[in-house]
């Protein structure tokens, strides 16, 4: 088991989409309270380790331990895992029915059986920080990406998890949405004590945000490090993915993709 400094940890895992094999040999540790960056090209397995992570794919070999244990099978005990995960998607998953506070609420209304007072206070709470507060009469519809994206922001911390997943956190932002993303993220993670995994693929915004980063290609984990020693690491692999060049050991022919990730 994991001790009390790791809240993730996975040894020797091997992760499979049917008569595939996506991931294998994975070795990873993220420490309680970091931000850890999962980088990697589109394809490469970074959605499915997610999936291993929040229990959607079994591993087909070695060990997952979220939060100090081992990631269960059983539903009932799966589903309270789950709770103390929250999790941005990246395309928000906002339902177009409700109203930003009533999406923010949604958790809370299915998962706790609170007074109507006290979930709105919560709901308030919530969307405050974020920094929308005002919005919550407003429809998914009437929100500009950057808004739709901190609204699901704000309903993945609605049951308080002390683990955050992030899935190409992102996606369709211009750069100033972009930058107040990753600072909500950056400041949510110290004044809550969270610890938080971003899946992404946007280097240059993630990496002032993060403790630790992991390189994910070719069906592995070809660094782990600071992002200092990313910067100055000389593996071809990831200088390939840091530079965007097309040609190099990464491979990016439609025959050799694993997944969209």
């Amino acid at each position: 088991m994991s001790d009390s400094s790791t809240a993730v940890q996975l040894s020797g895992v091997r992760l499979d989409r049917g008569a595939r094999t996506i991931l294998r040999d994975i070795d990873l540790v993220v420490p309680r309270g970091s931000v850890t960056a999962v980088l990697g090209p589109s394809g490469c397995g970074k959605s499915t380790l997610l999936s291993a992570l929040t229990g959607e794919l079994v591993q087909a070999a070695g060990e997952v331990e979220v939060l100090g244990r081992p990631v269960p099978r059983r539903r009932h005990d799966l589903l309270e895992l789950r709770k103390s995960i929250g999790v941005l998607l990246q395309g928000n998953g906002l339902l177009t029915d409700l109203t930003a506070a009533e999406n923010v609420g949604l958790p809370l209304r299915t998962h706790t059986k609170l007074p109507a007072p006290v979930l709105r206070r919560l709901v308030e709470m919530k969307l405050h920080a974020v920094g929308l507060r005002a919005a919550a009469d407003l429809y998914p519809r009437e929100l500009s990406g950057g808004m739709a994206r901190r609204v699901a922001l704000a309903r993945a911390l609605a049951l308080d998890p002390p683990l955050m997943i992030y899935d190409e956190p992102l996606t369709g932002l211009d750069p100033i949405a972009s930058g107040v993303i990753m600072s909500l993220i950056s400041r949510l993670n110290d004044s809550l004590g969270l610890t938080s995994i971003i899946v992404t693929h946007h280097v240059h915004e993630t990496l002032p945000v993060a403790d630790r980063v992991v390189v994910i290609a070719n069906g592995g984990i070809v660094f782990t490090g600071t992002p200092d020693q990313l910067e100055g690491t000389e593996d071809p692999l990831v200088r390939q993915f840091l530079k965007g060049e097309p040609d190099g050991p990464i491979r990016f022919d439609a025959e050799t993709r694993t997944e969209a990730a």
